[in-house]
């Protein structure tokens, strides 16, 4: 449904002027954003709050760094289950509201749920899956891939 209802939206390209720098620095000011993409300031604010409105601008976050303070460990998690839809549904319920559970997919393929986890250490993550993971019924195998360096990481969505 959310794709039927993007497909509709039309953009510009000052919205899509918009959204590349919001996606650059959300703290940027109506009025500097305005002089970057030379529009009026009240247009500006009104394109964001249509943008807002229409769900294409879910929420406003600050990325931090992670390794800083203290979670040095970003894992992947594979998780393969029976595939019945109520498991399926308990796995989610369990998983989406843990702090250290960055992103959670549900896929096609060999593995079912994709989890990207972020913990200090090692001793945090066999307590994760020990605690969290193990005990869920329908789980049938896990596969853990755990993150030497990174290359990218970037929210941003393309726009053109």
């Amino acid at each position: 449904m959310k794709k039927d209802l993007f497909q509709n939206i039309e953009f510009d390209e000052l919205d899509r002027a918009i959204l590349r720098e919001l996606q650059n620095n959300a703290r940027i000011t109506n009025a500097n954003l305005a002089r970057k993409i030379h529009l009026s300031q009240p247009a500006v604010h009104n394109r964001i709050k249509k943008l807002e409105k229409r769900g294409v601008i879910k929420r406003y976050s600050a990325e931090l760094d992670s390794e800083i303070i203290g979670y040095d460990l970003i894992c992947f998690l594979q998780i393969r289950t029976d595939g019945t839809p109520q498991h399926l549904r308990c796995i989610r319920d369990t998983i989406v509201p843990l702090s250290q559970v960055q992103e959670c997919h549900h896929l096609t393929g060999e593995y079912d749920i994709l989890l990207k986890l972020v913990l200090r250490t090692r001793q945090e993550l066999e307590a994760f899956i020990n605690e969290y993971i193990s005990p869920l019924n329908g789980i049938q195998q896990l596969q853990t891939n755990i993150v030497l360096s990174e290359f990218k990481n970037s929210n941003d969505t393309p726009l053109d």
